[in-house]
C-alpha cells in the first residue's frame, strides 16, 4: 500500500535551517507529482511547495519562496524540503502529499517549531 513517512522536523532558532524528508513506498515515485503542505497551530492547511514528475519543475508559496527548496531523489523514492532562514511563522506540522491538483495520499506529518 501507499506509504509516506515524514522525518526531520524539530526545534530550530529563527534564521536556522532544517531539512525534511518524506520516504515513500507502494507506488512508482518517479511518475507522481509530490507536495509539501503545512498546518500551523489553530489554522488551516497551507500549500507550501510542489515538484513535478517529468521535468522536476517546482513551485512555491510566496511565504516560503527564496527560503525553502523542494527536491526529489527518484532512486531513493524520497522527497525533501530544505528550509533556510526559518521564521517563527514557519512553525507548523509539515505533511508530504502525493498528487497534482488533488492530493490523494498524505503522510502523518513532522512537527517544525521555530523559536528562540
Amino acid at each position: 500500500q501507499v506509504q509516506l513517512v515524514e522525518s526531520g522536523g524539530g526545534l530550530a532558532q529563527p534564521g536556522g535551517s532544517l531539512r525534511l524528508s518524506c520516504a515513500t513506498s507502494g507506488f512508482t515515485f518517479s511518475t507522481h507529482a509530490m507536495n509539501w503542505v503545512r498546518q500551523a497551530p489553530g489554522k488551516g492547511l497551507e500549500w507550501v511547495s510542489s515538484i513535478y514528475s517529468k521535468n522536476s519543475d517546482t513551485a512555491y508559496a510566496d511565504s516560503v519562496k527564496g527560503r525553502f527548496t523542494i527536491s526529489r531523489d527518484n532512486a531513493k523514492n524520497t522527497l525533501y524540503l530544505q528550509m533556510n532562514s526559518l521564521k517563527p511563522e514557519d512553525t507548523a506540522l509539515y505533511y508530504c502529499a502525493r498528487g497534482m491538483y488533488t492530493f490523494g495520499y498524505w503522510g502523518q506529518g513532522t512537527q517544525v517549531t521555530v523559536s528562540s
